[in-house]
């Protein structure tokens, strides 16, 4: 799905370092001068510098011709879109930009991988299907994206994204001339699209690998653990409390080596119950307990993630209760609270998302194109990070 040529790698990574290494002392406008360095033109500066304004000031919808209306200059509608659909500058040195500032900004603990559903009406827009959306309980149309959010306790911001490009788009050549998909962009699977939306900053840009926090509760399959695992990241993954494993741990040993769910593995796991602390990030500052366990399990069957020992996570809000959340990760060596401490940092994503993700047009792109629809995403996560920086 990447267009990124050699040379384009080589100075996205010279830009992480050098975003990195530079604590910036004036939030917005040391972000403007990360972002745009990576721009040689001086027009594009100047598209560049309006466009992310008019995403962090103009009210409704973030179509180019609603920012250059409320922007007072609507004569700059078709240069803004040719800046967004046909410029011919990098998206991905601008992300590595991005991905280097949040670094020094807010050095963040752990990447969250998540989903977007991006609902939309008409069948044009890239990338569009439909498929059932298990958090919704119905099917629907539009578009299935996934960001990478770098997190602290203090900010979060998306660094990264990937637009999932289903076969039936990437089969029609019309389409693909229309939507000027690239020549790279090849059919793959949701879980592989998912995961190299993480792992394309480590292994494009030099980002520095972290912890991913993932939820893989609605599906059995463990694609996106394994290619992580692969490639060195550690996951720490949200599953189903109906998810089948084998116990693998000394003290469980006399419960046999049969598969049961993880809700009754937990449950059998009890008496390791310890009680842990944790503040909310970026919520409300007094400390939170809950119980947590931890058990060493073995995924059964024989994908990579099936046969190696895994840690399974239990969270309980009430001790005669079934547990509240369930996590599974190849943290082994972690302890139970630190990994506890670890899964709340999803919560401060969800809560930015919520406060800010739509006002700064993460789901407004209304053009066609493949390359656009990643300009505008990428200046969106930087509308996104400028109005999040703390203050």
């Amino acid at each position: 799905m990447s267009t990124i040529s050699l040379r384009q790698t080589a100075a996205a990574n010279g830009t992480v370092a050098a975003a990195a290494a530079h604590r910036p002392a004036d939030g917005q406008d040391e972000l403007r001068t990360a972002l745009f360095s990576s721009l040689r033109r001086r027009d594009q500066r100047e598209k560049g510098e309006l466009y992310l304004r008019g995403l962090l000031t103009a009210r409704g919808r973030k179509s180019v011709r609603n920012m250059a209306t409320c922007l007072g200059v609507p004569d700059e509608e078709q240069g803004l879109h040719h800046f967004i659909a046909s410029s011919t500058w990098d998206f991905a040195a601008m992300r590595a930009a991005l991905a280097g500032f949040v670094e020094a900004a807010a050095p963040p603990r752990a990447v969250v991988l998540q989903s977007m559903p991006i609902l939309k009406a008409g069948d044009n827009t890239v990338g569009v299907d439909r498929w059932f959306e298990p958090r919704l309980g119905q099917t629907v149309h539009g578009q299935q994206a996934f960001g990478a959010w770098y997190v602290s306790e203090h900010m979060s911001a998306p660094v990264n994204w990937r637009l999932f490009l289903p076969a039936a788009w990437l089969r029609d050549e019309n389409r693909r001339t229309r939507a000027d998909i690239p020549v790279s962009a090849a059919v793959q699977s949701l879980q592989d699209c998912a995961a190299e939306t993480v792992l394309e900053p480590v292994r494009r840009w030099g980002a520095q690998p972290r912890p991913v926090l993932a939820d893989l509760r609605d599906t059995r399959d463990w694609g996106v653990m394994d290619r992580l695992s692969a490639a060195g990241l550690p996951v720490l993954a949200r599953i189903s409390a109906d998810t089948r494993l084998t116990i693998a741990d000394p003290a469980l040993v006399g419960l046999g080596a049969a598969e049961r769910t993880a809700a009754g593995i937990l449950e059998s796991a009890k008496a390791l119950r310890q009680q842990v602390e944790w503040a909310d990030p970026g919520g409300d500052p007094r400390p939170n307990t809950s119980l947590a366990a931890a058990v060493r399990v073995r995924v059964p069957g024989s994908s990579p993630s099936r046969g190696r020992t895994l840690l399974l996570l239990g969270e309980w809000k009430s001790p005669h209760r079934t547990p509240s959340q369930v996590w599974i990760t190849d943290l082994v060596r972690v302890r139970t609270s630190a990994l506890l401490r670890l899964t709340k940092l999803t919560r401060r994503v969800a809560r930015d998302f919520a406060r800010t993700g739509d006002q700064v047009g993460l789901r407004d792109f209304v053009g066609r194109s493949f390359v656009g629809w990643h300009r505008h995403m990428t200046l969106a996560s930087a509308a996104y990070t400028a109005s999040r920086l703390p203050h």
